[in-house]
């Protein structure tokens, strides 16, 4: 993550109209869903004071409704419409404040996707009825627990839509100026006005949403024109002593009609004229169930930094960009002028202490974000978002760690994460650790995993930053069984060692060009005899262990593309997550991939944005993909498998076993029956990967 080792910029401080911030980094806004009927509530101080607490310049609020509950999209999203939401408002920005850090407040009408309207049978507010409707087909990879839990927002019921008047649109200038007010007397420093992401002035702005005749459709200058209403009257409410910023997509994507990222310069100037302090550039895919990860939350680093800077060649007041904006890449951008402030969301979930940890001069160690998306699918079925790697979202009460009254030596066996975030917090907390692993290196199946999930390399690299930084001992090359355990002559010893990967109980599962994950992980580590009989595949492992080139995951990524030791025609059998990612990777390499679900839904179980995007992808670069497939047998050539009954094959110079994952902990049951206390951590106790390992090692390392 630490490229750079100051961040002068970024940490410099800044101002937004009449608001002076301590520094660039703002927290975008990411909803919490943990308003009791849209009063504030101590979750809500919780979160956004230990944000302003870790360092944040400005913390902006989840979607907060100008009208709740007409309007809004969530029962549990903060509402603006009532003096009986200020004591909330007022108690969340004074502890804000008292951290140090700035308040704002994002406020919107929900407009198309405002759920209560729907669950309470109000039309939806539009400037147009829309005549189009999403493809809907990734639904085909969600559970079905899954897809009654987003039904069950609107009670299962279907939308319906109200093409706003002359006297709605007065009412929403009037009502998001009554909102300004109450933020105003509550002691908030600014208010965010959303026009972006489909919301009823984002739906005025793009042409797509947009088909009105009269003064406020057509040209942009009419599309703008409502939200130029709201942003004046706002400014002339509270804009002497509130800063106002207006959010808007930098771009839109995956429709024809959606805002083009030349409409939102115009755009960001006419706001301007209006009387906006700052343009928060974002985007959006239009279909939430088909390019989610291109916007709002982006898969790619930096999404929208060069829409931003369009943006901000055409207007004079500060700019800020989201997206994916992680330190190195903020602080470039702000020193190069192209943006004026960086807003983080989902990093800012996965460690609130970020900036302290910047102006400590120690980038190395914020916990990363690794694009997971699982905090973001929660908002589907109107959660409180959870991280993957930080357990303590939402239950802030568990930090700071507990000391320990008596210190004990704990074994930890297995160096991938469940394993190693044990030891990070059993230190912590003041005991002695070891840590064992038979590999020669950290991360287990997540060293493997950054192969095809680059993202998760920054989680490897912190934990073993975090090793080496707590100066814990850690012995590799180590086989841990009972003997060698009992010659550490712990006090407690933790299981840590994964999952289970059997070979194929399907005839020809035995021949020598079927792997299991673990076997092609070796076969491409060069870290145990290849199992396949090709000496020239051995000879190719062994090199790379040799040459040192395997110790580099990016390395290998790189290599792979241009020199992949292994046949064109691959079947992969099993679509979950390892399945699913692994077929997308041999694809982007020339290989001819034949993916075969047991099943429907393939990906899990991976968030849900993330998977229908890896489904798509995969299906890009030429996957074969077969659902409900039964394999009946494997040759030396293919593999026989039948859907709906019917026989068919796959040519199969090299065959993916990714089925039939299992938890298993042999020694944990060895050194249990002969008295030792154990306690099993990550995919050895559950398979629920990376999510699983980290919050199996919090929940047992902060109570021991």
């Amino acid at each position: 993550m630490a490229r750079t080792k100051t961040y002068d910029h970024l940490l410099a401080p800044g101002r937004i109209g009449p608001m002076k911030l301590s520094n660039r980094v703002i927290l975008s806004a990411m909803d919490m869903n943990v308003c009791n009927d849209g009063e504030i509530e101590t979750g809500d101080l919780v979160h956004y004071g230990a944000r302003a607490a870790g360092g944040t310049g400005l913390v902006i609020t989840g979607a907060s409704a100008i009208a709740y509950p007409i309007g809004a999209t969530s029962n549990k999203e903060p509402g603006l419409s009532d003096d009986r939401f200020i004591p909330g408002l007022k108690a969340l920005a004074d502890t804000v404040h008292a951290a140090g850090s700035k308040l704002c407040v994002q406020s919107t009408h929900h407009g198309k996707v405002a759920r209560i309207d729907t669950l309470n049978d109000r039309p939806m507010l539009v400037p147009s009825t829309p005549d189009f409707k999403y493809d809907m087909s990734a639904l085909a990879d969600s559970t079905m627990d899954e897809l009654m839990k987003m039904g069950a927002v609107t009670g299962g019921k279907q939308g319906s839509f109200h093409e706003a008047t002359k006297e709605d649109l007065v009412w929403l200038v009037e009502s998001w100026t009554s909102a300004a007010r109450r933020c105003q007397e509550a002691g908030v420093d600014a208010i965010e006005i959303h026009c972006a992401h489909g919301y009823v002035l984002g739906g005025f702005l793009a042409s797509a949403d947009n088909k009105r005749t009269d003064e406020y459709g057509g040209s942009l200058e009419n599309r703008a024109r409502l939200a130029c209403e709201v942003i004046a009257s706002v400014k002339a409410a509270v804009g002497a002593t509130m800063a106002v910023l207006v959010r808007v997509a930098g771009a839109e994507f995956g429709q024809e009609g959606g805002l083009t990222n030349e409409e939102a310069c115009e755009a960001a100037v006419l706001f301007e004229k209006a009387g906006a302090d700052a343009i928060d550039v974002t985007g959006w895919g239009r279909n939430p169930f088909s390019n989610f990860t291109d916007g709002p939350l982006p898969n790619k680093v930096g999404a929208y930094v060069d829409l931003a800077t369009e943006v901000k060649k055409r207007v004079s007041i500060p700019v800020i960009a989201v997206g994916r904006m992680l330190p190195d890449l903020a602080e470039e951008a702000i020193a190069e002028g192209r943006i004026d402030f960086a807003a983080m969301g989902r990093q800012l979930l996965a460690d609130p202490e970020l900036v302290n940890k910047l102006k400590a001069g120690t980038p190395e160690q914020v916990r990363p974000c690794i694009n997971c998306y699982v905090c973001v699918q929660e908002n589907f079925w109107d959660d409180t978002p959870i991280c993957a790697v930080n357990p303590a979202l939402g239950h802030e009460d568990l930090l700071p760690l507990t000391p320990t009254d008596t210190r004990k030596h704990v074994l930890i066996v297995g160096a991938g994460p469940s394993g190693l975030e044990t030891a990070r917090l059993l230190t912590l907390r003041g005991h002695r650790v070891t840590v064992v692993d038979k590999s020669d290196r950290l991360g287990g199946t997540l060293w493997f995993s950054t192969l095809t999930t680059p993202d998760n390399e920054r989680l490897l690299n912190w934990l073993s930053n975090e090793m080496k930084r707590l100066d814990i001992d850690v012995r590799l090359n180590t086989e841990a069984t009972p003997e060698v355990v009992r010659l550490f002559a712990p006090d407690h010893v933790v299981v840590a060692t994964g999952a289970v990967r059997p070979r194929p109980s399907i005839p020809g599962g035995d021949l020598p060009h079927v792997h299991t994950g673990d076997s092609l992980r070796n076969l491409l580590l060069g870290s145990a005899e290849a199992e396949d009989g090709s000496a020239f595949l051995r000879t190719i492992g062994k090199l790379g262990k040799l040459s040192g080139i395997t110790k580099s995951p990016n390395a290998i990524r790189k290599l792979t593309h241009a020199f992949l030791p292994m046949g064109k025609d691959v079947v992969v059998i099993g679509g979950s997550l390892v399945g699913l990612e692994l077929a997308e990777w041999l694809a982007d390499r020339g290989r001819r991939v034949t993916l075969l679900e047991e099943g429907k839904p393939l990906g899990l179980p991976m968030a849900m944005p993330r998977r229908w995007t890896a489904v798509r992808t995969a299906k890009e670069l030429g996957v074969k993909i077969h659902r409900e497939a039964t394999v009946s047998r494997i040759t030396p050539t293919e593999v026989v498998y039948s859907v709906n009954g019917e026989e068919q094959s796959a040519p199969a110079s090299m065959v993916i076993y990714a089925a039939d994952t299992a938890a298993d902990a042999p020694l944990a049951q060895a050194l249990e029956s002969s008295g030792v206390s154990v306690e099993v951590v990550g995919d050895a106790g559950k398979v629920d990967y990376i999510e699983g390992a980290i919050h199996s090692a919090w929940k047992f390392a902060t109570a021991y």
